[in-house]
């Protein structure tokens, strides 16, 4: 089966965000009410899996190791299935 999954990464609420920081004051010198801005990533990966809990196992895996730092970024992710009903 295939999977598609879009993977969020931001940073964790205890670290500062300098980027965000600096596209804030961007927005507000455009006259824009922001109370905060973060910056973080997307990635959308498609999976092949038996099934969705394996698929599930590989993208935790995947921002685990590779796309996410757990010492400073968190990652949420939604799984959608490719397969037509």
């Amino acid at each position: 089966m295939k999977f598609t999954a879009k993977i969020f990464v931001t940073l964790r609420h205890s670290v500062l965000d300098p980027a965000g920081t600096a596209v804030k004051s961007a927005l507000e010198q455009m006259h824009q009410e922001v109370e905060s801005v973060r910056i973080g990533k997307y990635i959308e990966m498609i999976i092949n899996a038996t099934d969705q809990e394996i698929a599930i196992q590989q993208v935790n895996l995947a921002c685990d190791r590779l796309l996410a730092n757990p010492v400073i970024e968190t990652y949420t992710f939604e799984l959608i299935s490719n397969e037509s009903n």
